[in-house]
């Protein structure tokens, strides 16, 4: 029901900084979490970072110090902001929502790609 669109991604040299941005296409309603997941060619897909309505966060080992994880209601937005980043970061990256009512909204994805 909810359409979720990702941006921002591209092609970035390994140590340089991107930032995820995902619209909706209606006003969030009933929201429990916000999240960013990735996947790369031939592995499986993985948790980047999560924020809950209360603003805790949650990030995989592999991002922590590295990737800020933002959500704002009011705009329709949720945002990654993604610095340091390395070759291992490459995935398509997907934004998800998941209401209280445990409906889960999936975006689309948007390619991120880190040269040396």
């Amino acid at each position: 029901q909810v359409q979720l669109v990702e941006s921002g991604g591209g092609l970035v040299q390994t140590g340089g900084s991107l930032r995820l941005s995902c619209v909706a296409s209606r006003n969030f309603v009933g929201i429990k979490t916000m999240r960013w997941y990735r996947q790369a060619p031939g592995k499986q897909r993985e948790l980047v970072a999560g924020i809950a309505k209360d603003g805790t966060t949650n990030y995989v080992d592999s991002v922590k110090g590295r990737f800020t994880i933002s959500g704002d209601t009011a705009k329709n937005t949720i945002d990654l902001q993604m610095n340091s980043l390395t070759p291992e970061d490459t995935a398509v990256y997907y934004c998800v929502v998941t209401t209280i009512w445990d409906s889960d909204y999936w975006g689309q994805g948007t390619q991120v790609t880190v040269s040396s």
